[in-house]
């Protein structure tokens, strides 16, 4: 299974960066290929200060060695089978994630990350292993077309797996990107899961299911980059999105677990976990959005959020 999910993740990330960047030839990915002293490594693929991106990141991560007894805290939020007494474990770990801040503040943020996790004993056989992943759509300005298509496709990906997965894992997801301090979601949600293991379903339909929600991500968003990636707006439309930009930036630095387990990790790539970040933000005393607006629309959403499909 490693070397399978590992062959796939790859593919994937070069998939999706050949369909992003003819939407934005005004830049190239910079692509980094790095290796982590500890053990594995990855493959980094960037665009910053483009036309439609400001800042979009497609990278791959794989990673083995020794979790430190933090690392393993944080894992242990959704792995209560992982022993807390124990000063540190084996594991491997293979991801793709990838974060879309694009320019317009019609365009939606959007972000997604699937992985697989293997810990083992002293002697390298695996004890246990679970996939966990997911994406999210965060908006500047709420279009309901966009979030039905987003949301549809999503719950398509997952009906053919189980049809109960798409309203457990919305649910999930909408419980999970909220971000407490400003009581309020961070976008419009999507999918969230994780520790999906031989408990849940064999490997291979899980794996099954992590492949066919990766290959859904570009039906999911590129109608929608291709759609607003070139509507006209006003400098104040550009402070909304830095704000909601702000927020972005608060629950990945704050309440995000996969960037906390990120930075506990010995030897982690810190430029690859933070790549999440937008290339700009905003903060600004007391704001609020004016009463009837479009800003006042998505915030009512953010707050109380949807069923779109």
């Amino acid at each position: 299974m490693r070397l399978r999910m590992e062959g796939f993740i790859k593919a994937q990330q070069q998939e999706i960066v050949a369909a992003l960047e003819p939407l934005d030839p005004s830049q190239k990915f910079r692509i980094d290929t790095w290796t982590r002293l500890n053990g594995g490594g990855g493959i980094s693929c960037v665009l910053q200060g483009g036309k439609v991106f400001e800042k979009a990141g497609v990278n791959t991560s794989i990673v083995y060695g020794t979790l430190p007894r933090p690392a393993i805290a944080k894992m242990r939020v959704n792995h209560k089978a992982l022993d807390p007494d124990v000063e540190s474990i084996e594991f491997f770990a293979a991801g793709l994630s990838c974060v879309l801040h694009p320019q317009n503040p019609n365009a939606p943020t959007v972000h997604f990350n699937y992985r697989y996790f293997e810990t083992m004993d002293a002697e390298g056989n695996c004890n246990a292993w679970w996939f966990g992943g997911g994406t999210d759509l965060t908006p500047s300005y709420l279009f309901d077309e966009d979030a039905i298509h987003f949301h549809r496709t999503i719950k398509e990906t997952c009906d053919k797996h189980d049809r109960g997965y798409y309203p457990r894992f919305k649910k999930w997801c909408d419980k999970y990107f909220y971000i407490p301090h400003r009581g309020e979601s961070r976008g419009i949600g999507g999918i969230f899961f994780d520790d999906l293991d031989e408990e849940e379903k064999d490997q291979e339909q899980l794996f099954s299911f992590i492949k066919d929600c990766l290959t859904a991500f570009l039906p999911s968003y590129m109608p929608l980059i291709q759609k607003r990636k070139d509507m006209p707006f006003a400098e104040r439309e550009k402070e909304w999105q830095q704000l909601r930009r702000g927020r972005y930036v608060e629950f990945n630095l704050v309440h995000d677990r996969g960037t906390s387990f990120g930075l506990n990790t010995p030897g982690a790539r810190v430029e690859s976990i933070l790549m999440s970040l937008p290339l700009t933000a905003r903060w600004m005393y007391m704001h609020d959005a004016d009463r009837g607006s479009r800003e006042e629309r998505l915030l009512k959403v953010l707050k109380e959020p949807v069923e779109w499909v």
